[in-house]
């Protein structure tokens, strides 16, 4: 995520960057916590989410822009896409490829260092409590940025996704119960049925029965 590359703007227009273009192995990554007194529904966090998507994001590491007409204060929809500005790497595009109540699904575009998807959503668990929760389903977006990654990447990554559910959770309450919890799992290939085009890495369930 970290290495060098050539700047692309956009993509518009153009194919998803799947898993299977790229290198090394499946990775899928999760960072996830439990937002602490948190008064609001799960589908009241992912709408802040849908709408102040770059706010969240750490400036010192990756900056994400709307691309096209301006849509200050709309939610991100599917077919949108952005750009995202990352520190000693370059600029790349992603879209949105699936949204519902509870979660947002970006896709990698050509370029990028990862060819994959993201997804962040947010459910309750048994207990009621609020659970913000990202998870990453990808390969190094090829050989070259796979090598970068090895050297610099992960922990870059790391630090933005833990620093986004940071602030998603003391937007919508009092920070974080516990610590933030980030995991790493190496996959054979996609779960059976998932489609990498279309569908979350996970479903975030868990709103309306509780509310």
């Amino acid at each position: 995520m970290a290495s060098a590359s050539t700047e692309t703007e956009g993509n518009q227009g153009g194919g998803l960057l799947l898993p299977e273009q790229g290198a090394g192995p499946l990775l899928q990554r999760d960072y996830w916590a439990v937002i602490k007194g948190c008064q609001h529904p799960p589908s009241t966090v992912m709408n802040w989410v849908a709408r102040r998507f770059p706010e969240f994001a750490p400036a010192e590491l990756c900056v994400f822009n709307r691309t096209g007409e301006s849509c200050e204060g709309e939610p991100l929809e599917p077919g949108d896409e952005l750009t995202v500005k990352i520190q000693g790497a370059g600029t790349f595009g992603v879209r949105v490829i699936h949204k519902d109540a509870q979660s947002l699904t970006l896709a990698t575009l050509p370029g990028h260092p990862e060819a994959g998807r993201i997804t962040f959503g947010a459910y309750r668990n048994d207990h009621g409590d609020v659970i913000f929760h990202i998870r990453s389903r990808a390969r190094s977006g090829s050989l070259f940025h796979y090598v970068g990654f090895v050297g610099a990447g992960e922990a870059m990554q790391t630090n933005t996704w833990t620093e986004f559910v940071l602030r998603v959770a003391v937007t919508a309450g009092e920070g974080v119960v516990g610590v933030i919890h980030a995991d790493t799992t190496e996959l054979e290939d996609e779960p059976e049925g998932s489609d990498p085009e279309h569908d979350p890495t996970f479903l975030a369930k868990g709103d309306a029965a509780h509310d």
